[in-house]
């Protein structure tokens, strides 16, 4: 008889409530710092993260190797037949690829690998409507044939307060920079077919940024029903008005306010992001 693992990252940003509910190994990101180094929301916050921020922009990493081994070794010996790894955007980090090496190594474990194509709560409803399947009793098969049709229906968007941590940490792709800040512009980014990020529409000044985040997901959940996550990254005055805000609206079927983004999202959005995560249901 199977028995299907479920294995994810910390940009899913899941609640340890969820992740114990399902039995999801979480494979951390790293942070790096010149003279330390930190496992993603194991060993550092994202409170500390933001602190150090004006002193010392850090780099991030993928989960070790060695991370991804012991998990598959472990998933061996509690008599996992079968393994569902959802991860960051492929068009974000190198994780994804990492995870198909690894799992090459554990024929006894049958793996798919979901390139996510997104980030944060994007990625983590994806997760959890993976541990609803497995809970159910979904085959493995039922799974993987299941997945790229939720990817297609997930989104994401999100606005930050300053383009600077985007552009230092290199994940900027086709979003406008230093002429934005210039003029103020706020772009409100979303992730693309390719798994990278895009300017979905830019305004300019804080508040209209929000105003038009709000009045995008009017436009795209228009006739459809959504269960819908609201994050931030120090940032949640402002998340918290738009969770009440899109509360009210008929596409929202369910509606749960995620908190923080892990600290690696945040060392490379920088403090102020709100972003919206919702998946279609009907």
């Amino acid at each position: 008889m199977s028995k299907i693992a479920l294995i994810t990252d910390t940009t899913a940003d899941l609640t340890e409530e969820v992740i114990k509910k399902y039995n999801i190994k979480v494979l951390p990101f790293r942070i790096i710092y010149k003279d330390r180094e930190y496992k993603d929301k194991i060993e550092i916050t994202p409170e500390q993260v933001y602190d150090e921020l004006p002193n010392e922009v850090p780099t991030s990493s993928l989960p070790s190797m060695n991370d991804m081994d012991e998990i598959f070794t472990k998933l061996k010996e509690e008599g996992y037949t079968h393994a569902v790894a959802i991860t960051l955007s492929s068009g974000l980090s190198g994780i994804s690829n990492a995870v198909k090496l690894v799992s090459e190594n554990h024929e006894n474990i049958t793996t798919y690998v979901c390139d996510s194509k997104s980030i944060s709560l994007g990625e983590g409803i994806l997760v959890e409507e993976c541990g609803k399947m497995i809970e159910a009793g979904k085959s493995f098969e039922e799974i993987v044939n299941t997945l790229p049709s939720l990817v297609k229906k997930s989104h994401v968007f999100f606005v930050v307060k300053t383009l600077e941590y985007l552009k230092k940490g290199g994940r900027i792709g086709r979003v406008a920079g230093t002429i934005g800040q210039l003029l103020n512009i706020k772009p409100i980014i979303s992730i693309g077919e390719d798994g990278k990020y895009f300017t979905y529409d830019k305004v300019r000044g804080r508040k209209q940024s929000l105003s038009k985040l709000l009045n995008i997901f009017k436009e795209v959940t228009q006739g459809k029903k959504c269960d819908v996550y609201v994050m931030h990254g120090n940032g949640y005055k402002d998340a918290q008005g738009v969770y009440e805000e899109i509360s009210k609206l008929d596409s929202v079927k369910s509606i749960q306010f995620g908190g923080q983004i892990s600290p690696v999202s945040g060392m490379h959005s920088g403090p102020g992001l709100v972003g919206l995560a919702f998946i279609e249901k009907e």
